[in-house]
């Protein structure tokens, strides 16, 4: 069956992660979801405005809830920041009364008004739960043996709201979905750990740190690639520690986000999907399958 979301980009998917942006909207619509980008949307605040101005940051997240209420489909948020703030928000006003007065009043003096009807969720859990890992193997057409990729979720889409409904300290979603998909998930075990988030602007040097950590990881696994959710991750990871590892050894590991892998798995090809934005491309391909039937875990019948 058809599916159509409001689709919340944020700012990250329109500037440095139009890789995911390109990729998101190519998944969806090869599997025939329509992604309905909200007309007028506005900055979600991030995570760090609420902790300067809650009241203010709550009532300007709040108002892209409102916009989105008036399609009456869930909202579909891939940013990892946007989708916390946007639910956080969301959460927020559900269960503080007083709150919710104050952000319905700055709404109100715009002309909105928000009720909370529509869900927020992450692409990676739509995917999973509403399209499901069947269908995705059933479409198709593309191996992608040759990708060993260290599964990154990062802090924000396993805590504090478990968008992908798993244990916050070892899901296994991507893991799962890759598997069915032919490719060969290593063994990642800091895949819930922070890159460093916003700290590469204010204190660039514990970011490169903990940035650096993660990719000695995935090469040490003997992962050839990163694969990630959300677009600072990505952004840090590739720019950070992509061409600069451990010891300033060079990795030249590509780091790429989980819509881009699927896309080439169900036949988009690197363009549509924006592999020409990385900085570091990945030598794997995705070669046709050529008609040979693919079972839910990933291996060739015969």
């Amino acid at each position: 069956m058809d599916t159509r979301y409001t689709y919340y980009p944020g700012c990250s998917l329109h500037a440095t992660g139009i890789a995911y942006d390109k990729s998101m909207r190519a998944v969806f619509k090869k599997l025939g979801s329509e992604l309905s980008e909200l007309e007028d949307w506005n900055c979600c605040g991030a995570t760090a405005y609420m902790s300067v101005q809650k009241t203010v940051a709550f009532a300007v997240s709040a108002r892209n809830l409102a916009l989105a209420e008036k399609t009456g489909d869930d909202v579909v948020a891939p940013c990892s920041a946007c989708y916390y703030a946007l639910k956080h928000t969301r959460e927020g006003m559900q269960g503080d009364p007083e709150l919710r007065v104050q952000v319905e009043e700055a709404l109100a003096a715009g002309g909105l008004e928000a009720d909370l009807s529509v869900e927020v969720r992450h692409p990676l859990e739509v995917l999973l739960t509403d399209i499901g890992i069947p269908r995705l193997v059933e479409a198709q057409t593309h191996s992608l043996d040759q990708f060993r990729p260290a599964c990154y979720y990062g802090c924000q889409i396993v805590r504090p709201f478990g968008a992908v409904d798993e244990d916050p300290e070892l899901p296994m979603s991507m893991e799962n979905l890759f598997t069915a998909l032919g490719a060969r998930p290593v063994d990642y075990p800091p895949k819930v750990r922070c890159c460093g988030g916003m700290l590469v602007a204010t204190m660039p040097e514990v970011a490169t740190e903990l940035s650096t950590d993660l990719v000695d990881w995935a090469v040490a696994r003997e992962a050839n690639c990163i694969v990630t959710v959300c677009p600072l991750c990505q952004s840090n990871l590739d720019l950070i520690n992509v061409t600069k590892g451990g010891n300033g050894v060079s990795h030249q590991l590509p780091v790429l986000y989980f819509t881009q892998l699927i896309g080439l798995a169900i036949g988009c090809t690197p363009e549509e999907v924006g592999m020409q934005h990385a900085l570091i491309p990945p030598a794997a391909e995705a070669p046709p399958v050529r008609g040979e039937p693919l079972t839910i875990a990933g291996l060739r019948e015969g």
